[in-house]
């Protein structure tokens, strides 16, 4: 289910203008390949995403198939995927089939023949697509006549040598699968790791062939017809992707891994080595996950191109109707140094709403500081900062709340007022082009607080005193500006 941060990173490379001559799609990947086959726009795809009820995933057998344990073919089925969520994300197995872009591959696994099998597009259908998507225990493997398939993720994660046999030049990689060295007690989390090692496994498995490949070429000798080496581009996060549960139960949306993708992507575009990255096994590698806090918050005001002043700009929006509205995902993935850090800083992915613009514009940048000082003594400031791109155009928004003890009441409306300018050029060092003032009101204020959770905690307890160590930091800067 975690898959739609390839959405967000696809969205960022058809931006950069890359167009591709083969698609391959394994395990969850299949999902959004479908999706790209049937016709739809990587920006199309995102939108498809943010609408979709991921709890749809599940489905449960017929009652009476649990009063036997022993005989279970799987927890659950995959009616909610064939009936709610393919047709949610507009999957369409006629128009794939017909498809005349690029050349699309569907690995599915052959449980008879224990062997993953690349299906051409053209020859792809409901069943095979459902398959390849079936994991042990999950869900029952799809029979087809004597052959049982399956998802091939327990063979590989990405059949890089089925387009190195097409003539690939250039390879391109969205890996979603996680790869640190922090191994996790419990069932579920032991099941996710068995599936690291042979997705990771096989995938360098398949760098070692194309690292000999590469030395032939390098030597001289023309591999099938190819003069320069094989180059990788491979795209992943900076730390493993939450699991499906944290999905399933809301603690993440599919908005919030679209905006994580693209950043991701966008990061990787900006600092490209033309030449690739090292075929070996640190490809993947991800830093350990610790002990953390994540929220979402949604905030909206009134907002002005060719204003310069956020007051100003609020009142001139509220006139003319035009309301720019901030979707921000806040990461703080160490506790520890996020507290000790004087500046405490976090990770912010998102997307903006504004009509002048458009409608959820990604950010390929984010800045999030809590209670970093201010300009002035006694002053503490929460950072809200957002870099976007816009039809070739570099954009950023700067935002920020003013956390200072005025006369009378002021801490509510100081904890909850973002004053906004939006800059030309990559940085807030550009000219202003327009400004405004966001609101966090109490319906969004009460989502906020639903979302927070404690990540990478070693159960309930662990993740009990994160929050309330959070709390009380924040509870406890609120107290020195206020108190």
């Amino acid at each position: 289910m975690r898959v739609a941060y390839q959405a967000g990173v696809l969205r960022a490379l058809d931006e950069a203008g890359l167009a591709f001559d083969h698609a391959d799609g394994t395990s969850g990947g299949i999902i959004n390949l479908a999706m790209l086959l049937s016709g739809q726009t990587p920006e199309e795809m995102c939108q498809r995403w943010r609408g979709v009820d991921v709890r749809k995933f599940a489905s449960f057998l017929p009652l009476h198939e649990y009063l036997d344990v022993g005989r279970l073919p799987a927890l659950g089925d995959a009616d909610g995927i064939r009936e709610d969520v393919f047709p949610a994300l507009g999957i369409d197995v006629a128009r794939i089939r017909d498809a005349d872009g690029p050349a699309g591959t569907f690995n599915v696994g052959n449980f008879n023949r224990k062997v993953s099998e690349a299906i051409p597009h053209q020859e792809i259908s409901l069943d095979l697509l459902v398959a390849g998507i079936s994991l042990p225990i999950f869900t029952p493997p799809v029979r087809l006549g004597e052959t049982y398939y399956l998802d091939a993720v327990w063979i590989r994660d990405a059949n890089l040598m089925e387009a190195v046999r097409r003539g690939a030049e250039e390879l391109w990689v969205v890996w979603c699968i996680g790869n640190a060295n922090q191994y996790r007690d419990g069932p579920f989390e032991q099941y996710v790791h068995m599936i690291e090692l042979s997705a990771n496994g096989s995938l360098f498995g398949e760098l070692e062939r194309i690292a000999e490949l590469n030395d032939r070429i390098r030597a001289g000798e023309a591999v099938g017809g190819r003069t320069t080496p094989i180059r990788l581009h491979l795209i992943k996060p900076s730390l493993p992707l939450p699991l499906d549960p944290d999905l399933y139960l809301g603690r993440i949306d599919c908005a919030t891994l679209i905006a994580m993708g693209y950043q991701d992507a966008q990061h990787y575009l900006d600092t490209i080595d033309p030449e690739g990255l090292p075929l070996g096994p640190e490809v993947t590698k991800m830093r350990d996950p610790r002990l953390g806090i994540s929220f979402r918050e949604v905030m909206a005001g009134g907002f002005s191109l060719g204003a310069t002043d956020p007051r100003a700009g609020r009142e001139a929006g509220e006139a003319a109707g035009t309301t720019l509205t901030m979707r921000a995902a806040i990461d703080i993935d160490d506790l520890d140094r996020f507290i000790e850090d004087p500046d405490h800083r976090g990770r912010l992915s998102g997307t903006v709403s504004f009509p002048p613009l458009g409608e959820d514009l990604l950010a390929s940048s984010g800045v999030f500081n809590l209670f970093s000082p201010g300009d002035e003594p006694g002053t503490r400031r929460m950072v809200y900062e957002l870099g976007l791109r816009h039809q070739g155009r570099e954009l950023y928004l700067a935002g920020h709340k003013e956390v200072k003890d005025d006369f009378g009441p002021d801490l509510v409306s100081d904890t909850t007022t973002l004053f906004t300018s939006l800059h030309e050029g990559p940085d807030a060092s550009g000219p202003v082009i327009g400004a405004g003032t966001l609101r966090l009101g109490i319906r969004e204020l009460k989502h906020l607080v639903g979302t927070m959770h404690a990540t990478n905690a070693a159960g309930a307890r662990e993740a009990a005193e994160a929050l309330a160590r959070f709390g009380r930091f924040f509870l406890g800067e609120l107290w020195k500006a206020y108190i």
